[in-house]
């Protein structure tokens, strides 16, 4: 439900407020700018949907807090990502704004990366170092946040399991 809240609900209520409206760009920059958004949301859309299907798959779980993964998930897009799904969203959030040529939408994805900043080293991982110790830790120390790097991690035999 969060994820639909903050990709939906969110940017079409800010949409509506700041009578912002799905329109072409009328110059090259805003084009650009438009096609630069579309292709981004393809991809925020695909490493959402492919860190959600990992998420409950591998990781015997959901993203309610009451069905928590059981295992440690560091495969596929968590190889790059310690937290694929928010970033998902922060790239669906940044293309909307870019395809909207929307400033307050564009503060809407600032402000959403900021809670992230602050919530996930302050609450969840926390919690995840809690469940799953030292394979979260040698996780932790290769992968970064919500930047990805560059080149897949590969985890060593101690870290597959959670």
């Amino acid at each position: 439900m969060l994820p639909f809240v903050v990709t939906v609900v969110i940017p079409v209520w800010l949409a509506r407020r700041n009578h912002v409206g799905l329109a072409l760009g009328t110059d090259a920059t805003s084009m650009v700018a438009q096609v630069l958004g579309l292709l981004l949301l393809l991809a925020g859309l695909t490493l959402f949907a492919s860190s959600l299907r990992r998420f409950g798959g591998e990781g015997e779980g959901t993203l309610a807090p009451w069905d928590p993964p059981r295992r440690l998930v560091v495969r596929g897009p968590y190889r790059y990502v310690r937290n694929p799904m928010i970033s998902g969203v922060i790239i669906i959030l940044v293309a909307q704004a870019l395809v909207l040529v929307s400033r307050p939408h564009w503060l809407w994805a600032l402000m959403f990366f900021a809670i992230n900043a602050i919530y996930i080293p302050l609450f969840e991982e926390p919690q995840l170092q809690q469940r799953f110790g030292a394979d979260y830790d040698e996780f932790r120390r290769h992968v970064p946040r919500l930047i990805p790097r560059l080149r897949p991690w590969a985890p060593g035999a101690a870290s597959r399991g959670g």
